[in-house]
């Protein structure tokens, strides 16, 4: 199978995107590790896939999200600016504002006149069973013991499921170790992604992410979105937040009401386009 695709990134956080419209795509989870391998093959931190809706009259697109292990997930913020982005310069929609269909349900994409991107990422998850995470109810912090040591830790669901710990320096934080440890907990059925947010000020943090599946990338959209929703939660955030990853800088607004959407603006850059025998 000859595929065409296009490589892209949000901050860092890299894409191989396919127009599986256009052309037949049925993906093994093997094409997909071949496909995201550094060496092997294209190179990305997942693979994503733009489809026809299942139902048009909710949605113009169906996206689909592969991690680098070749697991489907359900959601990834960098991503769905990317899709948008791809779609309009396919030519495969005119629109400004894009209904898309995910796995975690309706999102809204928006592009800006700048070219920046803004994703409505819907409402925030909170109560434990929807993570899904192992509590009994519903904190804004959680103790969380990990080889002996007990961490404090947010838990919220961005579409997929996110665990963020507030740290003193997101550079000299123990994501390396920490980060696979959190992702496997037994108290995350479903694995989760580990934000380490170090808090600037009311209005700006700093943040890396250990994205399940994948390790630590140079962005990660739902977790900034995650860790905004914890910091707010915990009263120690503005409405409006600068989220400062080591790929560049999102805003991420979400007035920490129950059922409002969290809104992430970002940018979303095409690298080439090429093809690939799978």
């Amino acid at each position: 199978m000859r595929l065409q695709f296009s490589k892209m990134h949000g901050l860092g956080n890299d894409f191989v995107v396919i127009d599986a419209i256009s052309q037949p795509v049925e993906l093994t989870p093997d094409q997909v590790r071949l496909l995201a391998h550094r060496r092997f093959g294209v190179g990305c931190d997942q693979v994503l896939l733009v489809e026809k809706p299942t139902d048009p009259a909710l949605a113009d697109f169906r996206y689909r999200v592969f991690n680098a292990d070749g697991n489907e997930v359900e959601q990834c913020g960098n991503g769905a600016r990317c899709f948008a982005v791809f779609v309009r310069e396919r030519g495969l929609t005119h629109k400004d504002r894009i209904p898309v269909e995910t796995a975690a349900g309706l999102i809204q994409l928006e592009i800006q006149q700048d070219g920046q991107v803004t994703v409505d990422m819907g409402p925030p998850k909170l109560a434990p069973w929807q993570i899904p995470f192992e509590a009994e109810a519903a904190m804004p912090a959680y103790p969380l013991e990990v080889d002996g040591e007990t961490w404090e830790i947010g838990a919220v669901s961005m579409g997929n499921p996110h665990a963020v710990l507030r740290v003193d320096n997101v550079q000299t934080a123990p994501v390396a170790r920490l980060g696979p440890a959190i992702e496997s907990h037994e108290r995350f059925p479903r694995h989760v992604n580990v934000g380490f947010m170090e808090v600037v000020s009311s209005g700006e943090i700093r943040l890396r992410v250990y994205e399940r599946g994948v390790g630590e990338t140079l962005a990660c959209g739902t977790g900034a979105c995650a860790a905004v929703v914890v910091g707010r939660i915990q009263g120690l955030l503005d409405d409006t937040v600068a989220v400062d990853l080591p790929g560049g800088r999102l805003v991420i607004n979400w007035p920490g009401t129950d059922q409002v959407p969290v809104m992430m603006t970002g940018p979303a850059t095409q690298v080439f386009t090429g093809s690939m025998d799978l």
